[in-house]
């Protein structure tokens, strides 16, 4: 039987992947919520989608679905707005009597996951979160691998993440900590996620860097120890990347090894989907060791300690 989802934060940049997912996944889009109207890219997907751009709106069409409307009562709500809005927008879909999939960061204070998961109980509904690098095939090739090896391996991990981004990003919610949580948290927790289920729990970590357009820092984990870097600046960009125009640089390297996942990311969230509608999906206690971390990461002083741990790209003088 077909689902109907609707979407909150339709204008965003991730929704058009959540409305194909749910295209893909042979589902309808039945509502849409955004406080900016430029959201024209709904008729590639639908012409049938009922659009709010104010909430009590949305709220008030989502509960008359819920009660006089059974074929578009909604059974997911799918959540792409600012960070800080995820927690009261999971929240809103427990309360309507659907299930939630919804983009990282869950929350921005992982203590908050506890009040949603008591929801859940209250409710019978579940929150799922969207880990689209584990359903990666080169990150699940990479995790049988180290799956295989000795136990007491400890592998040595450089992460560099450099997503250019221009003056708009500051001036917006993503600029602002206390609503995106950060660089680490809005552009790094996909990532640190990923090595949290490759290589196990953190042990410890330290911050090397930390302003508005990058961050850096040093973790071990239980079979790994990583340094990372992340920036939005395109002057962080390595010659390469600058010569061809590219305003992106994405690199993981396994004890000196480029992993190659670069490509294969176009359909991961209609994977993610794929899962949830079967049953399956990664929900609150998977989210929760990475959100921990930035948490962690978010509220840590930068210290040089140790020059040998300290990532490539950056200055330890």
């Amino acid at each position: 039987m077909k689902k109907n989802f609707a979407l909150i934060g339709a204008a965003g940049y991730v929704a058009p992947k959540h409305m194909k997912a749910i295209k893909e996944t042979g589902n309808n889009l039945v509502a849409a919520l955004d406080n900016s109207d430029s959201v024209g890219i709904l008729d590639s997907f639908s012409y049938d989608v009922s659009f709010f751009t104010e909430f009590e709106r949305f709220d008030r069409h989502a509960e008359k679905l819920r009660r006089v409307d059974e074929k578009r009562k909604i059974h997911y709500v799918s959540i792409c707005s600012p960070n800080y809005l995820h927690d009261a927008h999971m929240r809103f879909a427990l309360r309507i009597g659907a299930d939630a999939v919804c983009e990282k960061p869950l929350v921005l204070n992982p203590w908050n996951l506890d009040a949603i998961k008591l929801m859940e109980e209250e409710t019978g509904k579940k929150v799922y979160t969207v880990l689209q690098l584990r359903v990666h095939p080169s990150i699940i090739d990479l995790k049988t691998k180290i799956m295989a090896a000795p136990k007491q391996k400890k592998y040595k991990v450089d992460l560099t993440y450099i997503t250019s981004r221009g003056m708009w990003y500051f001036n917006s919610w993503k600029g602002d900590p206390s609503k995106s949580g950060g660089i680490a948290t809005n552009i790094g927790i996909h990532f640190f996620d990923m090595l949290i289920w490759l290589f196990g729990d953190v042990r410890y970590q330290e911050l090397h860097l930390a302003d508005k357009k990058k961050t850096a820092g040093f973790i071990e984990l239980d079979n790994a120890c990583v340094r990372w870097f992340l920036s939005v600046d395109p002057k962080d960009l390595p010659a390469q990347a600058k010569a061809g125009g590219v305003p992106t640089f994405r690199s993981i390297t396994i004890d000196e090894k480029e992993i190659e996942f670069s490509g294969g990311f176009t359909d991961l969230h209609t994977l993610v989907y794929k899962d949830i509608l079967e049953g399956r999906g990664y929900g609150i206690e998977d989210a929760r060791p990475s959100l921990n971390l930035v948490a962690s990461i978010r509220n840590t002083t930068p210290v040089l300690k140790n020059k040998s741990i300290v990532h490539p790209f950056v200055d330890p003088n």
